[in-house]
C-alpha cells in the first residue's frame, strides 16, 4: 500500500509542472472550411464546365497573448491555408506551407499593437470594409475587377504583381493605432528582402508601403486608404505606383447591410508616361427573416486611361492577361444576385447568379478561377462569362 503511495505521488509531482503550463497556455485554435461548386459558360467557344474550388481562405490558425505587465502583451498568430478539396490550399497538387496566411509576432498596448510577418496589406482591409452581397474571392469574387485579385503576394521584383492591390504581403512591418470610439490607423511597409536576388544589379528596393483611417461603429464602417508600390518595374526600372481607396458600409433597421467601394490606381510607365484604373462598386445584404437573406452587387472598372499604350505586366495566378493598354473599350463589368441561409452563427450556405461582362478590346478579366488558355487573343478579348455557383462555409 505504502508503495502505490508512493507511486503515486511521484506521478503526481512529475506531471503538476506540465498540468500548471498547460493551464497558463493562452493557445487558441481556430479555422473555416470553404467550398465553391460552380457550373459555368466560359464564352469564346469554350464548353461549359462544372468547376470546385475552395475561394475564402479555408485554414487552421493558432493564436495567443501573454501578459509582460505594465500593461504589456505580446501576441502571435500562425495561419495557414486548409484546403479540403485535398491540393494544400496553394493550387492543384501543390503544397500551401505553414503560416502562409496572416501570421505575425507582436507587441501591444496602450500604444496600439506593433507586428511582424505576413498580414492584409491596410488597404486591403478598407476594400474588405466596402464589400456586401458578394464574395471577395472565387466565381462569385470581385476583387479581380477592383484590385487585380485579392491573395497573398511578396515583393519580388521584376514587375510580376504590380496590378495586385489587396495583398497578404510577406515581410510586412506593421503598426495599429488604439481604437478610439471606433476610430483606428493602420500603417505598414515590408523589408526589402528581395533586393538581393532580383535586382542584384540595380540599386532598385522593391516595397510596399500602405497606410489606412478606418472608422467602425455601430451601423456604420467607412475607411480610407493610400498605398504605393516603390521600384517595382523590371530589372533595372523604377515604376513606382500608386492607389488610393474609399470604401464603407451602413446597416439600416439592422437587416440591411448597404456597402461599397471606389478605388484609383496610377501606374509609373516610365519616361514621364502613366495608365490609370479606376473601378467602383455597390452591393447589399438583406436579411428577410431569420435564417434568409437576399444578396445582390455591382462591379465595374472603367476603361485604362492615360499616356502610355503599353500595356501592364499581369499579377496572379488567375489574371490571365495584361492590364489592357490606355483606349477605349478596356474596361469590363460584373454583377450577381443570391440567396443566402445561415444555418448557425458558424454555417452559411449561397445559392447565386453572377454574370461578367468585358469590353470589346480587354481579356483582362474573368470570373475567379477561370483564364483564356487555348484560344486567341481577338477570341477572348470581349468575353461575356456567367455562372450558377453553390457556396458552403463553416467556422470553428
Amino acid at each position: 500500500m505504502q508503495k502505490k503511495l508512493i507511486a503515486v505521488a511521484v506521478a503526481g509531482a512529475l506531471s503538476a509542472p506540465a498540468l500548471a503550463l498547460a493551464q497558463a497556455s493562452t493557445v487558441q485554435i481556430y479555422g473555416r472550411a470553404v467550398f465553391e461548386y460552380g457550373y459555368v459558360n466560359q464564352d469564346n467557344g469554350k464548353p461549359n464546365m462544372d468547376m470546385l474550388q475552395g475561394p475564402g481562405g479555408s485554414a487552421i490558425g493558432f493564436k495567443g497573448v501573454e501578459a509582460l505587465g505594465g500593461g504589456l502583451s505580446a501576441w502571435y498568430q500562425c495561419e495557414s491555408s486548409a484546403d479540403i478539396r485535398g491540393d494544400g490550399g496553394g493550387g492543384a497538387g501543390t503544397a500551401g506551407g505553414f503560416c502562409n496566411r496572416n501570421s505575425a509576432l507582436g507587441l501591444r498596448g496602450a500604444f496600439g499593437s506593433v507586428y511582424v510577418g505576413k498580414w492584409d496589406t491596410p488597404y486591403k482591409r478598407v476594400m474588405l470594409r466596402g464589400e456586401a452581397g458578394t464574395e471577395d474571392t472565387g466565381l462569385m469574387g470581385i476583387s479581380i475587377i477592383t484590385s487585380g485579385q485579392s491573395t497573398g503576394a511578396g515583393v519580388a521584383g521584376g514587375g510580376t504583381s504590380r496590378t495586385l492591390w489587396q495583398r497578404r504581403q510577406h515581410d510586412m512591418i506593421s503598426y495599429d493605432t488604439p481604437n478610439f470610439s471606433g476610430f483606428q490607423g493602420h500603417v505598414g511597409y515590408s523589408s526589402a528582402n528581395a533586393t538581393a536576388t532580383t535586382n542584384g544589379s540595380t540599386s532598385a528596393k522593391p516595397r510596399i508601403w500602405s497606410a489606412a483611417a478606418l472608422y467602425d461603429n455601430g451601423p456604420l464602417a467607412i475607411g480610407l486608404a493610400y498605398e504605393r508600390h516603390s521600384e517595382f518595374g523590371v530589372v533595372g526600372g523604377s515604376n513606382d505606383d500608386d492607389a488610393w481607396a474609399l470604401s464603407g458600409s451602413y446597416t439600416f433597421m439592422g437587416t440591411v447591410r448597404v456597402a461599397g467601394s471606389y478605388n484609383r490606381q496610377n501606374y509609373d510607365q516610365g519616361a514621364g508616361a502613366t495608365s490609370k484604373k479606376k473601378s467602383w462598386t455597390i452591393g447589399a445584404d438583406w436579411n428577410v427573416s431569420g435564417p434568409h437573406s437576399v444578396y445582390g452587387n455591382y462591379a465595374t472598372t472603367d476603361d485604362i486611361s492615360g499616356t502610355t499604350g503599353a500595356a501592364l505586366i499581369p499579377s496572379g495566378s488567375t489574371a490571365i492577361s495584361a492590364v489592357p493598354a490606355v483606349g477605349a473599350n478596356t474596361g469590363a463589368h460584373m454583377w450577381q444576385v443570391g440567396y443566402q441561409h445561415r444555418f448557425s452563427k458558424r454555417t452559411d450556405g449561397k445559392l447565386g447568379y453572377v454574370r461578367l461582362n468585358a469590353d470589346s478590346a480587354t481579356n483582362a478579366y474573368t470570373l475567379g478561377g477561370l483564364t483564356t488558355g487555348g484560344v486567341t487573343a481577338a477570341q477572348s478579348n470581349g468575353q461575356s462569362q456567367d455562372a450558377w455557383v453553390m457556396l458552403l462555409r463553416h467556422n470553428f
